[in-house]
């Protein structure tokens, strides 16, 4: 067993655990951040994404001890960033959310998109959430709120 400090949400967060935990598995069975959600456990789905100083991560191919001098994000930490919350009305006023499960890591991975490129073309959304999967909506929907929010900041 080791002891880390991961910083999460700009919070420092203690944790004792073992050399093999994922980040995914401290943060929230640990820690208790259930807004990061566990889908596969292989790296496929896309569920449990959060942001490592600000890239995009899926957090169970991580291991935990590696997020030490990282900036974790979840979307709980995005709360307070306009664009998130311009993402989250345009994914409820064009149908994007259908059963949720995937909407927090779908929407980490947008922003981090349109933090890194504020004008994206349709090619260039749909491969940055290539690594979501959402069995519900067939990505239509998603690819219109995430092109919307782009139009929308750049007025």
């Amino acid at each position: 067993m080791m002891n880390v400090i991961i910083n999460i949400n700009k919070e420092n967060y203690h944790a004792r655990i073992a050399p093999y935990h994922t980040l995914r598995e401290v943060l929230r069975e640990k820690l208790g951040f259930t807004d990061v959600k566990c889908g596969c456990n292989e790296g496929k789905c896309g569920a449990c994404t959060v942001l490592v100083d600000g890239r995009p991560i899926v957090s169970c191919m991580m291991l935990a001890a590696q997020s030490q001098g990282k900036e974790i994000t979840t979307i709980k930490g995005l709360d307070k960033d306009d664009k998130l919350r311009l993402l989250i009305e345009n994914f409820i006023s064009h149908g994007a959310i259908q059963c949720g499960y995937c909407t927090p890591g779908m929407l980490v991975s947008a922003k981090a998109l349109l933090d890194r490129n504020p004008d994206p073309d349709e090619k260039e959304v749909r491969t940055a959430i290539s690594g979501n999967i959402c069995r519900c909506t067939g990505y239509v929907q998603i690819v219109e709120a995430i092109l919307a929010t782009a139009t929308e900041i750049n007025e």
